[in-house]
């Protein structure tokens, strides 16, 4: 990247300027970097607590799914199935401006247990370990892409810190090297031309 530089004196403030911000900048990403390492860490255990709780419920589920089946057939499936749907909401947290699924609700249809009775007694507990299956389940999915965000944004941010150490910092810092050798000889080939005026000056007559 080409720095269009003011010239003169005006060219040293603005480079001292733009460091003065890099540097800030730099500060900045860093904190958020730490910050945001310590929230993947708490995400990435959340995410493995979440999926052994999802794969654990799961057994659950099959295994009385396994039972209603051995009792009623698929039949009794089928009418415990019926026609239900489930509404989900995400609510979202924020760290340093990055955003992530913090956690869910889930809300199900009422269970008739009594509806469910004539057909076999293995199907409402089936029902509730579907329930807490799918419950797990959603807990999974938001850990696991909250992790996923959240290592993402990392990856983003060390990238741009990156950018501003190997190359912007550097590029400025030459820049304002060379500004300021080169200011330095304009002071002091100043500062010659000062003396040698001085020097041929002539000297005001006595009395």
């Amino acid at each position: 990247m080409k720095l269009r530089i003011p010239p003169g004196r005006g060219g040293r403030i603005w480079l001292r300027r733009r460091l003065a911000a890099v540097r800030h900048g730099l500060d900045v990403l860093d904190r958020k970097l730490r910050l945001l390492r310590r929230e993947q860490d708490r995400l990435a255990q959340n995410a493995e607590r979440t999926k052994a709780e999802w794969f654990t419920a799961c057994r659950a589920a099959d295994e009385w799914l396994l039972r209603v089946t051995r009792l009623g057939g698929q039949r009794a499936v089928r009418l415990a199935a019926g026609d239900r749907t489930a509404d989900v909401r995400v609510h979202w947290a924020d760290v340093l401006g990055t955003s992530y699924p913090d956690r869910v609700a889930c809300t199900l249809p009422d269970l008739d247990a009594a509806a469910l009775l004539p057909i076999t007694t293995a199907l409402v507990p089936a029902r509730h370990a579907y329930r807490a299956a799918l419950r797990a389940g959603l807990e999974h999915a938001i850990a696991a892409e909250a992790a996923r965000i959240v290592a993402a944004d990392i990856a983003t941010t060390n990238r741009r810190i990156r950018a501003l150490e190997d190359r912007l910092l550097p590029g400025l810092e030459q820049a304002l090297a060379v500004v300021e050798l080169s200011l330095d000889e304009m002071e002091r080939a100043d500062a010659d031309r000062v003396r040698r005026v001085i020097g041929t000056r002539p000297e005001p007559p006595d009395g």
